[in-house]
């Protein structure tokens, strides 16, 4: 009997411990992506070609309409519930005065690894300015899961 009254509030601990697991995860990439006047973000599905398509939108901000994050996520509990990404953006508007934008989407739980794109339209993205600094970050209802962040941030 004693040995089951010492067992007891340790078996009690461990069965609520594993009621409330949050989900476990994070934001393990991501690519900012100008996007040109058309909307894409390379000319073939080549990564060179990507990459020297990208130097040359970076090179030549007139060709540019927009910016898309693609973003690669890590969530290891399949039950979570109410996932989503925010992207938070800092730019230089007009007259140097700073601005900021973010947008949010939903990401569907899963476990194992995940792409999400989150696009900045040209009508935000002309408002918003040159991109100075960015943050992405996973959140589950209010709780902060992963989050990866760019240097200047």
């Amino acid at each position: 009997m004693r040995r089951l009254l010492t067992l007891l509030p340790a078996a009690l601990l461990l069965a609520t411990t594993l009621c409330s697991v949050a989900a476990t995860g994070r934001v393990a990439k991501v690519l900012p992506h100008f996007l040109d006047l058309k909307g894409r973000h390379a000319l073939s599905p080549s990564l060179y070609e990507r990459d020297a398509y990208q130097a040359q939108l970076r090179q030549h901000p007139e060709q540019r309409s927009g910016l898309r994050f693609d973003i690669l996520t890590r969530v290891r509990t399949r039950n979570a519930v109410n996932l989503r990404l925010k992207v938070e953006m800092r730019g230089i508007a007009q007259g140097n005065l700073p601005s900021e934008k973010i947008l949010e989407k939903e990401v569907k739980a899963g476990g194992g690894s995940r792409w999400t794109a989150i696009t900045l339209g040209s009508d935000d993205y002309k408002i918003l300015g040159e991109i100075t600094a960015w943050r992405v970050s996973l959140w589950e209802g209010d709780q902060l899961i992963g989050e990866q962040k760019s240097f200047l941030w």
